[in-house]
This record gives structure tokens, sequence and C-alpha cells, in this order.
């Protein structure tokens, strides 16, 4: 072991001359420990908000989506054969997409109407797992039922057999002017996925009473296309839209951008701003340095009357920051990922000892608090919080190397 280790070492455990000092250093310890730990838990937990996100907006929506220049498509079947036969396609469905209003005696909501084909819907979406009641089979061509989000039933004060009225806003011309058409459907059964989009916006009917309440013909709106990787969903529609260049395409960032780029933005907020608790941290091991070379300057003299250069001096307190940075850094990264694997567990125990809900459904998208490890996120902490320990002992070690030992000596 070369000297500058054992010494620096030495200085890192010894406690009898001041133990100021030593309690300096656990107290920068700590804080490196707790700037990692918590760095580490809110990236784990947004990155489990940006998971849960996306896999419930993609519960109800799609990987992609092909529709032509009007926002209709004449021959639906010929699209989704081509798209289907794509190989990391792994299902297409048709589907209408339109606005409406259902009336009920409780009163009216604005809704996205979404004509379906139950037997193609179930393989690109997953309203089957989280049906509340009824199922998708009860669509069925000319019985006019719908299936409900579970907050739109609930405002509406309906159950599944009742009968509820959509409104379309295309209207008949009549002597007496526009009259929307109107349509009593049953509703059928009520789905819960968890996006409150979904539950309280959007009701589903078959697509040919779609077609036939918005006067659409055989045309649909488009086509929805499931993906092996959802992140291959652009280099796919790219390689499409070549055997398909008439018509559009679009992938799932694009059909809630603001809310996919906001949950980044917030991620990489939240990094710089906690980065600065390790900083803040950092700061502790430069004044426990300064203190301790002050404190160890005739010790430093010594040591170059015997010889040893101002290099050696340098790496002894280098060694001794490092010291601090490193088990607090490592403290921090066990205790990081400890507590961001077990918060499903931690929080709901905090909820019911402190007696309220942090997430409430009502408030926010996702009333649970998720949380997913990335190890690239943990080794990035990680450098950092090591690189500026280090940076910390520079300016003490430096100090240390340039102490006169006539001068530290002229007293002792």
């Amino acid at each position: 072991m070369r000297y500058e280790l054992m010494i620096g070492l030495r200085y890192t455990r010894a406690k009898r001359r001041n133990r100021f000092i030593s309690f300096i250093s656990l107290i920068s310890m700590a804080g490196i420990a707790l700037g990692v730990m918590v760095l580490i838990v809110v990236l784990s937990v947004m990155n489990g908000f940006q998971t849960e996100v996306r896999t419930r907006i993609l519960g109800v929506a799609s990987h992609l989506q092909i529709s032509g220049p009007s926002g209709t498509l004449d021959e639906w079947q010929s699209v989704a054969r081509i798209a289907g036969g794509h190989p990391r396609v792994v299902a297409a469905a048709p589907y209408v997409q339109a606005q409406g209003m259902l009336s009920s005696d409780r009163g009216a909501r604005g809704v996205a109407v979404r004509g379906v084909l139950p037997e193609t819907e179930e393989r690109v979406a997953d309203f089957a797992k989280h049906m509340v009641s009824g199922s998708l089979d009860a669509l069925r061509p000319d019985a006019f039922n719908i299936v409900l989000g579970s907050d739109l039933a609930r405002a509406l004060g309906v159950l599944p057999g009742d009968k509820i009225a959509l409104i379309a806003p295309q209207g008949i011309i009549t002597p007496a002017g526009v009259v929307p058409r109107l349509k009593q459907f049953t509703v059928a059964g009520t789905f819960d996925v968890g996006f409150n989009e979904a539950d309280a916006g959007l009701a589903l009917v078959h697509m040919e009473d779609a077609q036939k309440l918005y006067q659409m013909g055989g045309r649909v709106s488009g086509v929805r296309l499931k993906l092996q990787d959802l992140f291959e969903a652009r280099a796919v529609a790219r390689e499409l839209m070549a055997d398909m260049p008439d018509l559009f395409a679009w992938d799932w960032s694009r059909s809630h951008p603001n809310l996919f780029r906001a949950v980044q933005i917030e991620k990489r907020m939240m990094f710089i701003i906690l980065t600065l608790i390790i900083a803040v941290a950092t700061f502790n091991v430069v004044s426990t340095l300064v203190m301790l070379v002050t404190d160890k300057q005739s010790d430093i003299a010594i040591l170059r009357t015997l010889g040893a250069p101002p290099g050696s001096i340098l790496r002894i307190f280098v060694v001794q920051g490092a010291v601090i940075g490193v088990l607090g850094t490592l403290l921090g990264v066990a205790g990081g990922v400890l507590l961001a694997l077990n918060i499903e567990t931690v929080v709901p125990a905090l909820e019911t000892a402190l007696g309220f809900k942090f997430l409430s459904k009502d408030v926010y998208l996702i009333p649970d608090l998720p949380s997913e490890v990335h190890m690239d996120d943990v080794i990035g902490v990680a450098v950092i919080s090591l690189a500026l320990a280090f940076l910390a002992t520079l300016y003490p070690s430096w100090r240390a190397s340039k102490v006169n030992p006539a001068e530290a000596l002229r007293y002792e």
C-alpha cells in the first residue's frame, strides 16, 4: 500500500484528536447518500410514471394509425391486409372516430364515439382486460349497444341495460330546419382503464352502427395497428407509407405529444434540481477537508521535512475526500435502489399511517405511485456524485500541498 493511501485512510478513521471533524465527515457522507438516494428514487418514479402513462394511453389508443387525406378510408380491407403483412405489425383493426353527445335522465355529456369491430379491436387494444361489466362481444350490428367508460357511466347515472340517447352533430335537413341525428342505444357494459380521458369521455359502439349514425356508408376513419415494438412505430410508418403513398400515418407519440413531452421535461428538470442536493452535500466535504488541513498542519510539515513532495500531500487529502464520496455514493445507491424497488409497498403503508391518499384519482391521471429502476439512471447518478465529491477535494488538498513547513512548525 502506498503511504499516501495509508495515511489518508488513517486520517479518515482517526477520532481521538478532533471528534468535531469526524462528525462533519459523517454529515458530509450522509448528505451525499441522501442526495443520491432521493435522486434515484425520483428518477425511478418518473420512469414509472412515463411507462404507466404510455401503457394506459396505448391501452385505448394504438401504436400506429393509418388514414386517408380526408380523414377517412374507402377500402380499409386492403389497407389492413397490406399493413398486417408487415413483419413488425402484430394486428390491424378498422375504426370509426366521431364526436357526439350522450343524453340520459341524469344529464348530458359530450363524448368521443369510436366504432369498432369487437373481434379485431381486442387485438390492438386492452379493453377486454379492463371491463367492469359486460363485454365487447355485446356490440353487434344493428343491436345498437354501447359500452361506456366507468366515470362517464357514473356521471350519466346509467347501468348496463339502461337506455341512452346518442346525438350526432351531423343533422337532417327538414322543412323546419336542421335537426340533429339521434339514436337510442342500450348500455351493454362499462370499462375502467385508469386513464381519465377514456374513462370519462369515450364510448364504444359497433362499427356498422357508427357508420349508419354518421352516414359514412362503407367508409371508416382509419386502421389502427399494434406493433411488436412500440418504439419502432415511426420506422414502420415510413416503410408502410412507401407502399401506400396516398395515405397518412401517425404514431402513438403524436396522439398525445404534450403529455409525453411534459413527462420527459419534468424528469430532466427534477434531475437538474435534485443534483443540486448532491452538490450542496459536497460543499460539506470542502469544509471538512479545510478544517482537517488546518488541524493537521504540523503533520503535513513533518512529512514535508521527511521528504514528502507536495504531490504526495495532495494525494493524502484527496484519498480522505474520495473515501467520503465513495462511501456516501454507495450507501445512497443501495438505499435508493432498495426504496425504489419497494416504493409501491412503502407509499400505501405511509398512506395508511397518515390517513390520507397522496394521489387522488379525481385529481391525478395515475392514482398510484409507480416505480421503474433504470440502470443507466443509477450509473449516471453515481458517476455525477463521485465526480462532484472528487472535485470538492481538489482545493483543500491543493492548500495542504502548499503548507510551508517552517511556518507550520514555528510554534510547535
